[in-house]
């Protein structure tokens, strides 16, 4: 993106958009700059493409007007999406649908629509799984709050009704979120930013009260840096944009400090294609592939704030490597607040070379240049391998002792150049209850196992050692015990990519074994090397294992007592 091109505002946008003066930025006349103009241009564009097919149209429905999920439910997530959307490209002297009626006219349709969706206590659903939730209808008011604003700063004729009704959305939900409750850490400080912005439309002590009740628990920040959820792909930048709004709306920039360490925490969970590492979250997006789109707005925020050369190029790298109609999608945050608009700090080289523990965060992080690795700790999925686009999303294993013999570790041990994974089963028997202990009844569930002597007691010990090469991984594996357990290591890579050097199994689709001395994985020009293999039995999906993935999976099989060393680069 070209930043150095800037075009300039008319009087009208000046009004529309007023710098503010609690971000700590001097005052400066505001330009567009040719992204931001791109992106409105994206914006427009998208109107259609993205609402036009989910609009509620039958005049019979409840909810004609409204807006729908991917489901074919009318849902008020879907309709504040739109709302935003309209009203912001409404209020914007770029936008070809500036000040349109028809527009107008769609959104207060959509919101006689949203306020049938929102309950007589100001709550609003999220129908996948929340009911009467506060912190949905807080999500929900991070649309409709900056819509109202900027609807009402367009001053454009007609406008009354729809904001009416948007007011009398707002000012509901401001009810329930001055009381209601919260299921998860990050709710706290979603519905502490929407009451925020709230008062600053609203103002009403009872929002600030709550605020206060919430911010009395603390931030949920470990000392790696990391939010209680770990959810990278998903919750922490929402958190960090949450507490930039308090710190911002309240006047306490102390709060900008805990955003601070968790971005820069955050530089060493990018893969060099410009991906999230998630597989440490303990949410939903555990596992998922992401990229750092929903960082933006806050790494340039603190990047401007700080003067923070690391933050502006990891900026840069997220305008290199994400779609720019996803960067797109933040646009109201970007028009909110002009100071945004400045050209971002000198870039400092970013983290490239490093070993780094996370000891909090059950996670290691191991990147050279072009290729990085994640160990985990309390994961079946226990270590990555990333190669550019070559992507070997989870390494695994299992053996069939007892049905519990999927492999995780409890804790990561630096031992000298290595880093150790270990973990110990036994595999009792069980020896009559004594006369005295016998249930007349002959109840199983009255005579519980617990309680009964141990016999025969088999014992199975894996340790797994891990130290960098010249140019990638040694992983040696030692599984000790109990002899003749069957062991199967899954290397999963995620799907898109060719195979080589492998054999096909003859009964699992996506499965295949590697007896050879290496096999290739190659997506585009980036290779993963792997191996020597080892192939004593085609066992691969073991009782008591995790299901395979559905994605191309590489095996290597034996039996304990188990001594393979192999290879990634």
């Amino acid at each position: 993106m070209n930043r150095r091109t800037f075009v300039a505002l008319g009087a009208t946008t000046l009004g529309i958009f007023p710098i503010l003066s609690s971000t700590g930025f001097p005052n400066l006349a505001p330009t567009k700059p040719e992204w931001l103009l791109e992106w409105i241009k994206i914006n427009d564009q998208q109107l259609a493409t993205i609402y036009k097919p989910i609009k509620i149209t039958d005049p019979a429905n409840r909810f004609v007007g409204g807006y729908m999920n991917d489901m074919d439910m009318p849902n008020p997530q879907s309709t504040a999406g739109f709302i935003i959307r309209a009203c912001t490209l409404i209020g914007c002297p770029e936008s070809t649908h500036y000040q349109s009626k028809a527009l107008l006219n769609e959104v207060e349709a959509a919101a006689r629509a949203l306020l049938k969706m929102q309950h007589d206590d100001g709550t609003i659903d999220l129908l996948e799984t929340n009911f009467h939730s506060t912190p949905d209808t807080a999500f929900v008011l991070e649309n409709i709050i900056p819509a109202y604003t900027f609807l009402k700063q367009a001053s454009m004729n007609g406008s009354e009704t729809t904001l009416t009704l948007l007011k009398t959305f707002l000012q509901k939900a401001g009810d329930a979120l001055s009381v209601g409750g919260i299921h998860t850490p990050n709710h706290r400080w979603v519905v502490s930013a929407a009451l925020t912005r709230l008062n600053d439309v609203f103002p009403d002590p009872r929002y600030t009260n709550r605020i206060d009740q919430w911010l009395a628990e603390h931030i949920d920040l470990d000392p790696d840096g990391q939010f209680n959820e770990k959810s990278t792909n998903t919750y922490s930048p929402i958190v960090n944009r949450s507490l930039i709004i308090l710190a911002r709306g309240l006047k306490k920039p102390e709060l900008f400090e805990p955003v601070r360490k968790n971005l820069m925490m955050t530089l060493y969970y990018v893969h060099p294609n410009g991906e999230i590492v998630t597989e440490a979250s303990n949410r939903q997006d555990k596992g998922t592939i992401g990229n750092m789109a929903r960082y933006y707005y806050c790494y340039r925020y603190m990047a401007l704030l700080d003067k923070n050369g690391e933050m502006a190029a990891l900026c840069r790298l997220i305008e290199k490597t994400c779609p720019k109609e996803q960067l797109a999608g933040y646009l109201n945050y970007f028009l909110e607040d002009p100071t945004l608009w400045r050209e971002l700090p000198a870039s400092k080289p970013l983290p490239t070379n490093y070993a780094k523990a996370f000891p909090f965060s059950g996670v290691v992080r191991i990147r050279r240049g072009n290729w990085d690795s994640t160990l985990l700790s309390n994961n079946a999925s226990w270590l990555t391998f990333h190669k550019g686009n070559a992507v070997l999303q989870g390494m695994r294993m299992a053996t069939t002792f007892f049905g519990k013999g999927q492999f995780d570790s409890t804790k990561i041990e630096q031992q000298g150049d290595s880093w150790v994974l270990q973990k110990s089963l036994d595999g009792p028997y069980y020896q009559p209850f004594s006369r005295d202990q016998i249930d007349p009844s002959g109840d199983w569930d009255k005579m519980p196992r617990a309680n009964r002597r141990q016999s025969e007691i088999q014992k199975l010990d894996t340790t797994v050692k891990i130290k960098e090469t010249a140019n990638g991984l040694q992983i040696a594996i030692d599984i000790v015990g109990t002899a003749g357990v069957p062991v199967a290591l899954e290397l999963i890579f995620r799907a898109g990519g060719t195979l080589a050097g492998v054999t096909k199994h003859p009964k699992k689709d996506n499965a295949y074994l590697l007896s050879g001395e290496s096999g290739s994985y190659t997506v585009g020009s980036d290779v993963i090397k792997f191996g020597p293999g080892t192939v004593e039995h085609k066992g691969v999906q073991l009782r008591g294992a995790l299901p395979a993935m559905d994605t191309p999976t590489v095996y290597l099989t034996g039996f304990t007592p188990f001594h393979h060393t192999f290879f990634l680069s």
